[in-house]
Order: C-alpha cells, then sequence, then structure tokens
C-alpha cells in the first residue's frame, strides 16, 4: 500500500462525489450552542448555499466545516477521513476558506496576497504554475489592476475581490466561502457567484454563505436552510425555498415568485 505523503497534490474528485459530511454538528461556546444538530454533505460540482437568519450558526459551521473550529460533538469528515486527523499543511491542500473579513497589519501589495495562496503548493511540481494561477485569479476577480496597490489602501470592496482571488489561487478543490458578496456592488456580487458556478462546473465543491436568498437561488445547485444552529432543510433550490418555511424561519412574510423570464424563484418580503 502506498502512504500518502502530507504534499501530495491530491486526486480531483469525481462529479457528484461526497467531499465533506458533517453528521449532527454541535458546538458548545461559553454558555451558548452556536450549532445544536447541524448536518450537511457537500458535493463535488455543485454550488451548495448556507442560509439562515441572523445567529443560525451559518459562518460557524463553516469554520467547522473548513477545520478551523473543533465541534464539541458529531463529526466531519474529508474524503471519508475524520477532518481532525488532517495536519494543517495537508488540509490546506483540500480546502481554500475565505472569511467575512479580510484584515492585513502590514501593507503588502495586492498581487503579494493572492500569492499568499500558493503557500501550500511549495515543494510541489505545481509550484511551477505559480505565475500563471496568480494572473487568472485575479483577472477572474477584476482585481488586476490594482495587483501593485497596497491591500491597506484597497476600499472594501476590492479587498474581497483580492481575497477571493487569494482563495481562488490556491486551486483547492473544496471552496468555503463566508458572504463573499458582503461588500460588493451588483456587478460584482454577480461576478463572485458566476465564479463560484464556474468552479463547480470545472469540478470544485463551492460551500457559500450568502443572506440574499435570491441570489442563492440563481446561482446554488442545492441550498441547506439553518436556524438555531440546526439544520431545517436541505434540498434543491425549489424545494427549500418555499415561502411558508422562509416565513417561519425568518420570522418575516416573504413571497417567493418566478422569475419572469428564467423562471428562477425570488423571494421577496411582504410589505404592507
Amino acid at each position: 500500500m502506498r502512504l500518502r505523503t502530507r504534499r501530495e497534490v491530491p486526486e480531483r474528485p469525481l462529479p457528484g462525489a461526497e467531499l465533506l459530511t458533517a453528521e449532527a454538528v454541535r458546538l458548545a461556546v461559553g454558555g451558548r450552542e452556536p450549532l445544536a444538530g447541524a448536518s450537511v454533505r457537500v458535493r463535488a460540482g455543485e454550488v451548495l448555499a448556507l442560509l439562515g437568519p441572523n445567529g443560525a450558526g451559518k459562518s460557524t459551521l463553516l469554520s467547522v466545516l473548513a477545520g478551523d473550529v473543533p465541534p464539541t460533538a458529531g463529526e466531519v469528515r474529508l474524503h471519508g477521513r475524520p477532518l481532525a486527523g488532517y495536519g494543517a499543511a495537508e488540509l490546506a491542500l483540500h480546502r481554500a476558506l475565505l472569511p467575512q473579513s479580510a484584515e492585513l497589519s502590514f501593507p503588502f501589495p495586492a498581487g503579494e496576497v493572492v500569492r499568499m495562496g500558493r503557500a501550500p503548493w511549495a515543494g510541489t511540481p505545481a509550484a511551477a504554475e505559480d505565475g500563471a494561477v496568480i494572473a487568472e485569479a485575479m483577472a477572474a476577480t477584476e482585481s488586476t489592476v490594482f495587483a501593485g496597490r497596497p491591500f491597506t489602501a484597497l476600499s472594501g470592496g476590492e479587498r474581497a475581490r483580492v481575497a477571493l482571488a487569494r482563495v481562488l489561487a490556491q486551486r483547492a478543490p473544496l471552496l468555503l466561502l463566508d458572504e463573499p458578496t458582503a461588500a460588493l456592488d451588483l456587478r460584482h456580487q454577480e461576478l463572485v457567484l458566476r465564479v463560484a458556478r464556474a468552479r463547480a462546473a470545472a469540478g470544485d465543491a463551492v460551500v457559500v454563505v450568502l443572506h440574499d436568498l435570491s441570489l442563492a437561488a440563481a446561482y446554488a445547485d442545492r441550498v441547506v436552510l439553518l436556524a438555531a444552529g440546526a439544520t431545517v432543510a436541505d434540498g434543491p433550490v425549489a424545494e427549500v425555498l418555499r415561502a411558508p418555511l422562509l416565513s417561519e424561519v425568518y420570522g418575516h412574510p416573504v413571497e417567493v415568485l418566478p422569475h419572469p423570464h428564467t423562471g428562477v424563484p425570488l423571494v421577496l418580503p411582504e410589505r404592507g
């Protein structure tokens, strides 16, 4: 049997293969339980949106899926192996995480920030592709134009695009994106989610935390709806984004209408 070395390039998963599973994950912090039985299955070749109201546990669940926070109960498995069994260097080859906010203490040029995403591949044959991969990631996020500018001098939206480029440059088969559209204008919200769809079409698995339910409906293959730290629904967009369920979970009446041209659900709050 050939043993896997920690620097070995992971094999690309087959479309539809389960990369990551979390079963009945719970997390207790300071007397609170931000996760209280969340379950999720992440498959190659799809965009999975994590949805739910503020405090539902979306970002916390993403941190657990990334291996940054160990659960107090339940288990997360990556490629069938317990996530806790991966070292940091090996894990970085398998998953890339985009946090909610991108902050740096030093004024690195934006291009160098993107280059940081290539660090897991140092010492592997893939390092020879660094230049091309970085250029491709910055072009995809429309951040090439400020590659030489200090990261700390960029606007919030520009930083968000550079941070996404860093994640894309990591070339991991699993992308975990925490509210990647939050700081962006309409054009770049659409750009980011088109990039997510392109990565899924290329065979990657993309998990994205979103607040905009209509964006999720337009770009996700499947959605997981969370409430009070638990999974309350998991399935295709049309099955989960239903007015009665959303109205109950969000505590506000909504209506779900088909887009007049695409038929994709539009989720609209009812206004008096």
